[in-house]
């Protein structure tokens, strides 16, 4: 036979092959629900039939059918055993149940490519080709260990979930409506199609799970999976030396399996910062000799979408120490390897890896190889852009699904006829469950979108309007303190209330760059903790701290360095939006070096004449230290910058109660006010005594600083005490009669409208109102501009109305000429009752 009548008889076969499946396939169809989704394939028959998913589909049945003969040109190479064998081993059942997860990850993507094309589907990253990977879930604890998987790593949740005694038409079901974007998706409500599992809530779980356990939610963002997953392992040891210390907590089980956080990649990913930070972070915590039982899996395809990685996972952890010995006494990270198409391989160096980690609280590292993506990376993905012909036909050849059913039929765990029996079985309940899912309610309401954001707010005892005026205690006259002295007593406060509060930052043991942890290191040992300098492990942590059941206060030492851990800042503020609240990551962040810098004075002895000083006052700052820029405020953060210590303590107090419920609260420090004692001259005005033990205030509650004048003053931070300064001298310059005639507001509340702010200016007293913004003029730096468009749209704002802000520039070393000042702001307001 020649080539041409070779290539004829070929396609003739396969237009066999498919003809049969085309009838087969509407057969199936007329026992569906005849449904939206059941009519569409019907009217797009010709386009699936061409899909290579289903093609691939179509072989593989045959395959089977056929008791394991195949026509393909690329046969199925059966497993071969290492010669030493393996250490563990799985039961035939076992080998069943995996054979389940990988055939139903298969049918899983096949009808997700079917559904996009139909316009019913919205998720077509594929898993297909890292099937086998399922085993993966064999070694780990279901009860006790934490898992973040990779997009491509399905079928190793399907196999966790059917170990926590699902059936597995649920669990099909529910990643069916993933992919078509169903209200009822138990993991995002119908948000995204994302990995991971809703709540346990059975028995057993309830009676065994460690807190923190369970599969974790994992965003389309590169590698972020990994900081967090860090941190829930460092996490785990301290809730364990919390609960030791708890003997008459009745509810906690001595016996329960140590717990391991385990975390999977793909390979393109160890280029990511957010892996190579989280992966630095777990080597320096062993080096260390801090616990951190954390395993890294990563699967290694070749490509990440098109750009080729030629073996670079490989080169790159060899590189990293795999010696070690037998006590566990080493350095660096335990590297394993695998075969990934090996459902034993996978399994017996997996569990290697868990069990290493697990006995020596450690971190370690399994490479799973030999893996061919298949179908591309997406249904978008133009793989003939960057693939020839030949190796797209081959990749889509190499069937890991039939590798496992060879490899499992050896082993005398299954037959071909029941393993063709059981993927028709299998098949038909994942096209029965798209059906069902795509007749299921979508998101349709904005409300919707709205309210899930965040955890709802927990109501405070309203605070009586008095309180908000500097007053002395009553029964003690305390002394007063600046600002910064009450946030340490607050934070010590907290502390000393809930155990579960930790406070995490980088040179915070030794009391931080402001002193604000001055000593507490010493009286809450283990709870404060030094991070190396990476704002993004940093912000992981913290987030994996709170998924385990701690409370983390996080210090960012300044605010310019919120930047470096934007992306995790981000990913932190849309759990509870993503998993429709199901993980929210309650926590406080204290952004510190905002604003401008306080002065310092320093004295230097003369050495040549020993009874003279030279006394020498600087600006402490420079743009890098002293930022005034609050660009990062999205959705599902609390944002608040308080103006003097009475009203942190109130709001710190407040915003432990919202974090304790899942809220994550940001408080910008201005450093500028830390320290400060006077307001005008030597009156000690700013200095404060340290409120009553049940005086709490709400983000949205204002302080007034006058209530009859006709004009009014909006800030908030340090731009209260510049506005002061500027009345005071408003009223001395006789532009104003007396201070009286100009009220003053500070609406700490930045990342919302405050309801204090909206009561005020909706009375209608005020006919000038001046907004005074500490941050920079322009979109994207200051947070006073939305508060003005939100009046504007509820008609309370005055037709007189003016907004001054620090210029959109950088701000020099040793110089303040750039923050916002007292001549902007009574410039601006002469400005504006000229009008």
């Amino acid at each position: 036979m020649n080539r041409i009548q070779s290539t004829a008889f070929t396609v003739q076969k396969c237009c066999e092959r498919i003809g049969k499946h085309r009838h087969r396939y509407r057969a199936s169809s007329s026992t569906a629900s005849n449904g939206v989704l059941d009519r569409l394939r019907q009217q797009n028959e010709n386009d699936i039939v061409a899909l290579p998913e289903f093609k691939a589909r179509t072989k593989l049945s045959e395959f089977l059918a056929n008791g394991g003969a195949t026509t393909s040109k690329n046969s199925i190479v059966p497993i071969i055993p290492p010669s030493n064998g393996f250490k563990h081993m799985l039961t035939p059942a076992q080998m069943r149940l995996t054979l389940d997860a990988a055939m139903a990850t298969f049918h899983l993507h096949v009808e997700s490519r079917i559904a996009a094309l139909c316009g019913q589907g919205f998720y077509t990253i594929g898993p297909c080709g890292e099937e086998m990977l399922a085993s993966i879930g064999w070694a780990l604890d279901p009860y006790s260990d934490a898992v973040a998987l990779h997009y491509r790593h399905l079928s190793v949740s399907i196999l966790r979930q059917l170990r926590l005694g699902r059936k597995l038409e649920e669990v099909i079901l529910d990643r069916a409506r993933g992919h078509v974007v169903s209200k009822l998706d138990p993991v995002t409500g119908g948000v995204h199609c994302a990995i991971g599992s809703a709540k346990l809530t059975n028995d057993e779980h309830d009676r065994t799970h460690v807190t923190g356990s369970g599969d974790y939610i994992v965003t389309s963002t590169l590698a972020s999976q990994c900081p967090p997953a860090v941190g829930r392992a460092l996490g785990f040891s301290m809730v364990e030396a919390l609960r030791s210390c708890d003997d008459d907590d009745d509810d906690i089980d001595r016996n329960t399996t140590r717990p391991i956080s385990f975390v999977t990649i793909g390979d393109g990913s160890v280029h990511n910062a957010h892996f190579l930070s989280a992966f630095n972070l777990a080597r320096h915590a062993r080096f260390r000799r801090k616990k951190c039982p954390v395993v890294f899996g990563v699967s290694d395809n070749g490509l990440s979408i098109s750009y080729a990685t030629d073996g670079y996972a490989d080169y790159l952890f060899s590189q990293c120490s795999d010696q070690h010995s037998k006590g566990g006494s080493f350095n660096d990270v335990r590297i394993f390897k695998a075969n990934g198409c090996d459902m034993m391989d996978v399994y017996d160096k997996t569990l290697q890896a868990s069990s290493y980690s697990r006995k020596y609280s450690a971190p370690s590292l399994i490479l799973y190889k030999e893996l061919t993506r298949r179908f591309g990376h997406a249904a978008t993905d133009r793989q003939h852009a960057y693939l020839d012909a030949d190796e797209i036909a081959s990749m889509a050849e190499s069937d890991v699904v039939a590798i496992g059913i060879v490899q499992t039929v050896n082993w005398n765990a299954i037959t071909y006829g029941e393993a063709h029996a059981r993927f028709e079985e299998i098949g038909d309940m994942v096209k029965h469950s798209f059906n069902i899912a795509a007749e299921e309610p979508k998101i349709t309401s904005r409300d919707e979108m709205l309210d899930r954001v965040s955890k709802q707010m927990v109501s405070v005892p309203q605070l009586p309007s008095d309180k908000l005026r500097p007053v002395l205690n009553n029964n003690q006259r305390e002394k007063k303190e600046v600002m910064r002295k009450h946030m340490t007593r607050v934070i010590s406060e907290v502390m000393e209330v809930d155990p579960k509060i930790v406070y995490i930052g980088e040179d915070v043991e030794h009391g931080g760059y402001y002193l604000v942890t001055d000593e507490l290191a010493d009286k809450f040992k283990g709870r404060v903790i030094d991070f190396p300098p990476d704002e993004t492990t940093l912000l992981g942590a913290a987030m994996g701290f709170s998924q385990v059941g701690l409370l983390p206060i996080v210090e960012i030492p300044y605010a310019k360095y919120l930047d470096c851990a934007a992306d995790m800042f981000y990913e932190l503020s849309l759990s509870n939006w993503l998993t429709n609240g199901q993980c929210p990551n309650g926590m406080i962040i204290r952004v510190q070096g905002f604003d401008r810098g306080s002065k310092s004075i320093f004295c230097i002895m003369n050495y040549f004449f020993l009874s003279s000083l030279l006394i020498t006052i600087l600006v402490f700052g420079g743009n890098f230290h002293t930022h005034n820029m609050i660009s990062h405020i999205p959705p599902g953060v609390d944002v608040v910058c308080y103006s003097n210590g009475e009203d942190y303590v109130r709001g710190f107090r407040n915003a432990i109660t919202q974090a304790r419920d899942g809220r994550v609260v940001v408080f910008i420090d201005s450093t500028n006010l830390l320290n400060l004692r006077h307001l005008h001259e030597k009156d000690r005005g700013w200095e404060t005594t340290y409120p009553l033990a049940n005086e709490l205030i709400s983000f949205h509650d204002v302080r007034r600083f006058g209530h009859s004048g006709k004009a009014l003053i909006v800030t908030y931070g340090n731009g209260v005490v510049t506005a002061l300064r500027a009345r005071r001298a408003l009223a001395e310059q006789k532009v104003i009669n007396s201070e009286s005639e100009l009220d003053i507001i500070d609406s700490p509340y930045l990342s919302n409208f405050s309801n204090g702010l909206r009561e005020a200016v909706a009375s209608g007293r005020y006919e000038h109102v001046l907004f005074c913004d500490v941050c920079k003029e322009g979109p994207g730096s200051n947070v006073l501009s939305s508060t003005i468009m939100s009046l504007k749209k509820q008609c309370i704002l005055p037709t007189k109305w003016d907004f001054v802000a620090a210029p959109r520039t950088y701000n020099p070393l040793g110089n303040t000429i750039t923050f916002l000042s007292e001549e902007d702001i009574i410039r601006a307001y002469t400005n504006l009752i000229s009008m």
